[in-house]
């Protein structure tokens, strides 16, 4: 089944990963319209697709010919045109660059539970080959996780902020709330609680410039230890230092299993060691992450089985997210709902 498309919004990554994907992924896509408030960017677009611009997001969403709403930027409109698609029955793909609190991220789950539509988020750190290499390898190898460390380092300024309109603070919150969802996926398992630290050099901005999260993600009563992740997340350096900006980055994600060791480098590299010793697999080969998460969202479409649980992986990780604040407010542990 081909899936006819409106594109809504051109994220960042719109050149290395949507519409490369787009383009492998001819025989189960076709797109039908794109909108954008970037008018000659939306422009060039559907000329490359040889497809209709439209002045109106809600316009192109009630055509008839289209099967599904792929939303990759929030705007002026919000979550607008994902309330639109509901209403009108078309299926969602919500793109990593839409911000969500978590009253709305509730509000939304209950309005596509009423739709009926199928809803996928996007979280490209799921679906990077590095990152399925290394569920096999702990499924196979490595054993169950026992300690993750994840660090994300930003540059204080972003040349894309003043055509996106997304603050520092809003890009910091949706990286931890990303790799709040990323421990979980890879640990197969809801954190129990958490503990916030956050440093500030500028108490006037409103943003800390370096948070740093630990999870609890053990089982419960687990009679073989404990499972904890600490992450964390900053924009200490200045943008004018260019050079230490790019110098020796951290690894993606450090993962230590009850057999062994892994360094995870996104997309597709990834390094591990065992009792034989040092392994080194480079998976530039593999689907890339836009092909793996449209060919998951065509998955969701056209099966039988509705798929809903990315929308409460959004809830759960905002809710986690919250909490980690109140936890740097109160300057202690949160439990977190499990239920």
């Amino acid at each position: 089944m081909r899936l006819r498309i409106g594109l809504i919004g051109l994220s960042r990554d719109w050149q290395t990963r949507h519409m490369p994907a787009l383009r492998m992924l001819q025989d189960r896509f076709e797109v039908r319209g794109v909108y954008s408030s970037l008018g000659t960017f939306a422009e060039n677009v559907a000329r490359e697709f040889s497809t209709r611009r439209y002045d109106g997001f809600r316009q192109m969403v009630n055509q008839p010919d289209i099967d599904a709403i792929v939303m990759l930027e929030g705007d002026w409109y919000g979550v607008a045109p994902l309330l639109a698609a509901c209403d009108a029955g078309k299926a969602v793909y919500c793109g990593s660059e839409i911000d969500f609190d978590p009253e709305q991220a509730v509000h939304l789950k209950q309005i596509v539970d009423q739709s009926g539509v199928a809803f996928m988020a996007e979280f490209p750190r799921r679906y990077a080959p590095a990152t399925l290499r290394l569920k096999e390898l702990i499924a196979t190898r490595l054993g169950p996780p026992r300690i993750l460390f994840c660090h994300r380092r930003l540059a204080c300024e972003n040349s894309d902020e003043p055509r996106k309109g997304r603050s520092l603070k809003s890009r910091i919150d949706r990286e931890i709330m990303e790799l709040i969802d990323w421990c979980s996926f890879i640990v197969g398992r809801r954190a129990r609680s958490v503990h916030s630290v956050s440093h500030w050099s500028n108490t006037q901005s409103g943003t800390p410039d370096y948070q740093v999260l630990s999870l609890d993600l053990s089982e419960p009563q687990a009679p073989d230890g404990t499972t904890i992740a600490q992450l964390s997340c900053g924009a200490y350096i200045p943008s004018s230092w260019h050079e230490a900006i790019t110098f020796r980055p951290p690894a993606a994600a450090q993962v230590c299993c009850q057999n062994g060791l892994a360094f995870v480098d996104l997309p597709s590299s990834l390094i591990w060691f065992d009792e034989a010793g040092r392994h080194q697999e480079s998976l530039e080969a593999e689907l890339s992450v836009g092909q793996q998460l449209l060919t998951q969202f065509h998955r969701a479409v056209t099966s039988l089985v509705r798929k809903m649980g990315d929308l409460e992986d959004v809830y759960r990780s905002l809710a986690t997210l919250q909490a980690a604040k109140e936890s740097f407010y109160k300057r202690q542990t949160i439990d977190l709902d499990l239920s």
